[in-house]
This record gives structure tokens, C-alpha cells and sequence, in this order.
């Protein structure tokens, strides 16, 4: 039985429907194979992060778009939305020093942006420069024990069940703690800025290396890994 909130597989299926395409006519415009394309609409697959970006680029849409969906009904109803979230349905962005899954992705023009964050990287040099955005974040530690670097303050170290909150546009990075493998947080991410979601597409593009800003033609490769590989890791004994 399909899930009463939206997924990628139902926001695919909307706007091939409000263009009138049918299966092979969307494959035809976005280059991915009629069959991936089905078992998406039906739920039965999740597309990586290169596949949306290329979806996007050969359909002429803003990556945002195919992270939610707007209808008449929901924006009418700001006050009264509701998603309800989980890895299966995540948007998951793989990088060097994180593996990003991005929450309740079908909810447009969110104020706050959760996020779930394996993080691997475990020195300064290794991550590469400090990372700044508009807004400010929110991360509590799920897992493990992360160090927490900033541009203004001293490096604190936070195990789980701690947390830190600070403004974003300050120069920050996160890394896994001595001793720790890899750590496991939940981030919120908010901002005025409408376009917040894009700001942080392309600081992955950045932190990837490809510093491809989105331009069309390109693709960012990263490794996915499938939902039922997912559900089956443990780390610390416990599901992520």
C-alpha cells in the first residue's frame, strides 16, 4: 500500500502527468530508461543524486523543483502541512566528507530544512575549507561524537546527545572526533533566503570537486547506495 504523503515516485509522476508525457516520452527528454523511470513512479526505486541532476538539467527545471511539489491545494493550506519522513524517501547526496540525506524532501518552500548527516572526515585538511551559507543551523548529535570547527570560536568537541546551534554564514566545518569512525547527526537548516536548498546543492557540488555551480550539460557523480543496503548497515546498533 503506497504511503499517504508525497514521494519522489509520486512528484515524478505529477509532472509527467502535467505535461501530458507519457513513460517513453519523459525517458526520450531525460535520457533514463523508461523501466528506471517506472519503478520510480511506483516506488520500487530511488534516483541517486546524479540521476535527479541530470533529470533536471535535460527537462529545464531548478533541482529544486524535483525536491517538492506545489499544488493549488497545499499553498492554500501553508498552515495545515504535514510530511511525514524517512530514509526511503530521503534525497541522499554522497560526498567526500558526508553522506547527506535530505528529509521530507517532497515539502516546498520549507522554512527549515532537515537534514541527517553520516560524517566521515576527520581533520581540517582533509575536509578542505570551512563552509559558509546564508542562515543559521541547528545540529544534535546522534551518533558517535563530532569536532566542531568554526572561524570565530575554539574547536569543541560534542558526543551524543549534545548539540550546537550558529549562524551559518560563519565559517564551519564538521568532523568525526578522534577515536569515532564515523558520526551521525540531525541537522536543521533555516534561512530568509528562499533559495537556501540551491545554496546547498552547490556547496556539495563544491565539496564534491566538481564546483559545477549546476551548469547544464554536466554531471556530478557520486556513489548511491541502495535503500535495502541502507536499511540493513547498522552503525552502533542501531538503523540509519
Amino acid at each position: 500500500m503506497k504511503s499517504d504523503h508525497a514521494t519522489l515516485g509520486g512528484l515524478l509522476q505529477g509532472l509527467r502527468k502535467r505535461n501530458g508525457w507519457t513513460l517513453k516520452e519523459m525517458s526520450e527528454r531525460s535520457g533514463i530508461p523508461v523501466s528506471t523511470l517506472s519503478k520510480v513512479e511506483h516506488d520500487r526505486l530511488t534516483l541517486t543524486y546524479d540521476k535527479l541532476l541530470q533529470l533536471s538539467q535535460r527537462l529545464g527545471l531548478r533541482m529544486s523543483e524535483l525536491f517538492s511539489e506545489q499544488t493549488e491545494e497545499s499553498s492554500s493550506q501553508g498552515m495545515a502541512r504535514r510530511s511525514i519522513g524517512g530514509i526511503d524517501n530521503a534525497i541522499r547526496v554522497n560526498t567526500p566528507n558526508y553522506d547527506y540525506y535530505y528529509m521530507c524532501p517532497e515539502l516546498r518552500r520549507k522554512r527549515m530544512i532537515p537534514v541527517l548527516t553520516h560524517i566521515r572526515a576527520k581533520s581540517v585538511e582533509e575536509f578542505g575549507e570551512l563552509v559558509h551559507h546564508s542562515g543559521e543551523e541547528y545540529i544534535y548529535v546522534l551518533e558517535g561524537a563530532i569536532e566542531v570547527h568554526t572561524e570565530f570560536y575554539e574547536t569543541v568537541v560534542l558526543h551524543a546527545g549534545e548539540s550546537i546551534y550558529i549562524d551559518s554564514n560563519m565559517g564551519h566545518a564538521y568532523l568525526a572526533a578522534e577515536g569515532c569512525e564515523e558520526a551521525i547527526v540531525l541537522g536543521v537548516c533555516s534561512s530568509a533566503d528562499e533559495g537556501l536548498m540551491e545554496s546547498l546543492l552547490t556547496l556539495h557540488d563544491e565539496e564534491s570537486g566538481t564546483q559545477q555551480h549546476h551548469s547544464p550539460g554536466k554531471v556530478l557523480h557520486v556513489r548511491s547506495t541502495p535503500a535495502r543496503e541502507l536499511r540493513s548497515k547498522r552503525v552502533a546498533g542501531k538503523k540509519y
